[in-house]
């Protein structure tokens, strides 16, 4: 059957397969990866969401630091809103509803400014404007926040005067003309200790793993059935090959039948 590999379109069978192989490896490898990301998350959220909150400036000694593993890590700070400088985050989504969240500048004892999410408020219908204004409080107060990394700017999407379509940290800070971290902000635990009712403060989201590694030991096996589709027609191919052919069987003469063709003959 390998002598058939000597023939130029058996061999360019065979690369069409390695090719093909190649290709479904790529594909199980990219799921297998996504995997991995996704037990990366949810390890993540498990091991931070109900830490107890650490000071802003113990997690994020620098403005413009945040470790990928620092996710849903509570902080703790302690100052003011600055309610003047607060912004609506347009197109979020909570329990099949479509409003804002309330992103308010915080600014601590130290002078440094860290962005919080205080949490979502429904949009009127017919109008791109809460139902109700946030109440967020004025003076001193202390804030528990969850830390999540920057969203960054989404391109082709702007924002009337006094929104924003995503949390880009640096945007916001050159705006806001003050130190501020841009490496992370928070999602709002509490404010003074409770939690708001002005807002609906982010729940505990739930994370699964997905169907990553069924598809990437799919993409496995397609790999290996492109191979065993080449030997099944190599085979095939083969066979044909070596089957006699049939010849249709000889019919006996009689004695009368050579008579006549020796009368035949004079």
């Amino acid at each position: 059957m390998l002598r058939l590999l000597r023939e130029p379109r058996w061999l360019g069978y065979l690369a069409l397969a390695i090719a093909f192989a190649l290709v479904c490896c790529f594909l199980g490898w990219w799921q297998w990866d996504r995997r991995e990301q996704a037990l990366a998350a949810i390890d993540r959220l498990e091991s931070n969401y109900d830490r107890a909150p650490v000071a802003v400036t113990d997690a994020l000694p620098a403005l413009d630091t945040f470790d990928v593993d620092q996710q849903w890590t509570p902080v703790l700070l302690e100052g003011e809103y600055l309610v003047e400088e607060q912004l609506l985050l347009r197109g979020r989504w909570r329990e099949g509803e479509v409003g804002f969240d309330v992103i308010t500048p915080f600014r601590t004892l130290d002078g440094t400014v860290f962005l919080v999410d205080r949490g979502w408020i429904d949009q009127a219908e017919g109008a791109e404007q809460p139902i109700t204004a946030p109440a967020t409080p004025e003076g001193r107060t202390t804030v528990v926040a969850r830390l999540r990394p920057n969203e960054g700017r989404i391109a082709g999407r702007g924002a009337p005067e006094g929104q924003i379509a995503s949390v880009d940290l640096p945007s916001i800070a050159a705006d806001l003309g003050a130190p501020t971290y841009t490496g992370a902000y928070g999602l709002l635990v509490t404010e003074g200790g409770e939690v708001p009712t002005d807002v609906a403060v982010a729940v505990r989201p739930v994370l699964d793993e997905g169907p990553h590694l069924s598809y990437s030991l799919q993409w496995y096996v397609f790999a290996l059935g492109g191979f065993a589709a080449l030997v099944w027609a190599m085979r095939d191919a083969r066979r044909g090959e070596t089957v006699p052919v049939e010849r249709p069987p000889r019919k006996r003469r009689s004695d009368a039948d050579v008579e006549d063709d020796i009368l035949d003959r004079r």
